[in-house]
């Protein structure tokens, strides 16, 4: 997922990570430094590593495994981290060089990127109820792009752009505003 920083838009089509306006985003190493940032913490195995970016980004963006161990087995082969087995688990720690690559990555784009959102930054028990509710309607938008109309299909478009810019207003909006 990216986020454009000057209309707080987010693209969250993939991993790709690259944002489709042109402004501000994540950059395509993103990956490698939230897997660093994440073991500062607290050493971790693969798919805890999976499971915490999801959380982190409220569902919003979860890393594939197929990103995610192959990230991992880098950062060991350039020592930016260490692992050991621990009940059938490869657990990564992170290095000192590690510590020292992360920091100067942090100095490099500290006006360039979102930070790794905090585990207790927002309430997030509302997102499998979000989840749901976009499945559903994906479900819906699919059924509609293969079978509709070519006016139902277009009419399908201005719904969408419409509730994107509505989405994006909600967001701009302050608290007092709701």
């Amino acid at each position: 997922m990216s986020f454009d920083l000057s209309t707080g838009k987010a693209d969250f089509l993939g991993d790709t990570l690259r944002s489709k306006s042109g402004g501000h985003r994540l950059k395509r190493g993103f990956l490698k430094f939230a897997i660093l940032e994440l073991l500062i913490e607290q050493p971790r195995h693969g798919y805890e590593i999976i499971k915490e970016l999801e959380q982190r980004y409220a569902g919003t963006y979860r890393p594939s495994a197929g990103s995610v161990y192959p990230n991992l087995q880098l950062l060991e082969e350039d020592n930016s981290l260490t692992s050991q087995e621990a009940e059938g688990k490869k657990i990564y720690t992170i290095t000192e060089q590690g510590r020292k690559q992360l920091e100067e990555h942090r100095q490099h784009q500290a006006d360039k990127q979102i930070p790794l959102p905090s585990n207790s930054d927002t309430d997030q028990s509302h997102i499998p109820e979000i989840k749901q509710s976009t499945s559903a309607l994906i479900e819906t938008i699919r059924y509609v792009a293969h079978f509709g109309t070519p006016n139902q299909i277009r009419e399908l478009k201005k719904i969408l752009d419409a509730t994107s810019r509505q989405l994006h207003a909600l967001l701009a909006r302050e608290e007092g505003e709701l």
